[in-house]
């Protein structure tokens, strides 16, 4: 019924956590298959996974590489190999809810395509989080909490791509991610495929929907955090929607452009008033979130 996809790039450290969270779930094991898909890791991934796979024969886990570096290769040669009517996407550094697939079972038992759902995704940060990240912020870091009930979304706001569900006939109907949109490729990050991949959903009629009880961990090591991390993260948004709006017209990339001007105003106003409720350390990060954003919008 579920195929869950796990894209990998060097994170061996965590990805023993990803998987044991899969073979936790209190679905049965008969109902889902997870396929790991290696994206040239250079560490020691592949021996993990491998030993992982051979401890846990009750559950049917596979390991596959994908020599084309960047997320959207990835995912797509996972969703590729799937056997399940269901498409779950999840990363290699998150950690699922035991009812996680579930309450996924539970929303897509009742239909066989035209719909699509996205989940809730905590920050784990290690140690603590940090002080000068605030909402505004930690959407960098995966932080994603759209409302409190089963919602359909509205026309501009989409799930993560790092908890997701499709129907495999809907993701085979638009050609899967865009690979113009590849994701991380070594130290370049070209963002923006999740957004481009449910514009094109809506756009054949699907109807996304967010069930705030599909829920997962993410990790995040506070000591990674840094300037050019961060950096990284923000200008491959903006770097992805160039790609995006390009493709429509010039004028959609102006009207970007305007847009992200209007955002950078809005999050020193945003700043201003973290700072006169007593948290100073937050004003910088969100100016620096949308300069970093326009920097890679404008190819800087």
């Amino acid at each position: 019924m579920i195929s869950v996809v796990i894209c990998s790039y060097n994170r061996a450290a965590y990805i023993t956590q990803a998987l044991q969270s899969l073979v936790r779930q209190s679905l049965a094991a008969t109902l889902f298959e997870t396929i790991v898909v290696d994206n040239n890791s250079t560490d020691n991934t592949a021996e993990v996974c491998t030993a992982f796979i051979a401890n846990n024969t009750t559950h049917h886990i596979q390991y596959f590489t994908e020599l084309q570096q960047g997320s959207s290769f990835a995912r797509n040669t996972g969703a590729a190999l799937a056997k399940g009517k269901w498409l779950v996407f999840m990363d290699d550094d998150a950690i699922a809810y035991p009812d996680f697939l579930q309450n996924i079972y539970n929303f897509i038992s009742k239909t066989e395509t035209g719909l699509a759902l996205g989940g809730r995704i905590i920050p784990m940060y290690i140690p603590a989080k940090p002080k000068w990240m605030s909402y505004h912020v930690s959407s960098l870091v995966g932080n994603f909490d759209y409302a409190n009930e089963l919602v359909e979304f509205v026309p501009e706001k989409y799930p993560l791509e790092s908890n997701m569900i499709v129907c495999k006939k809907d993701f085979d109907t638009i050609g899967g991610f865009n690979v113009a949109l590849p994701g991380v490729k070594g130290t370049l990050r070209i963002g923006g495929e999740g957004k481009d991949f449910f514009i094109r959903l809506k756009q054949k009629g699907v109807k996304v929907y967010y069930h705030p009880q599909v829920i997962v961990e993410h990790i995040t090591e506070v000591s990674k955090l840094t300037k050019e991390y961060m950096y990284r993260v923000a200008s491959g948004i903006g770097r992805g929607e160039a790609v995006r709006t390009k493709a429509i017209g010039k004028g959609a990339f102006i009207k970007k452009i305007i847009e992200y001007i209007y955002k950078l105003g809005g999050s020193v106003v945003l700043g201003i008033i973290y700072t006169l409720k007593g948290n100073p350390s937050q004003f910088a990060p969100i100016v620096n979130f949308r300069i970093d954003a326009l920097k890679g919008l404008l190819g800087k």
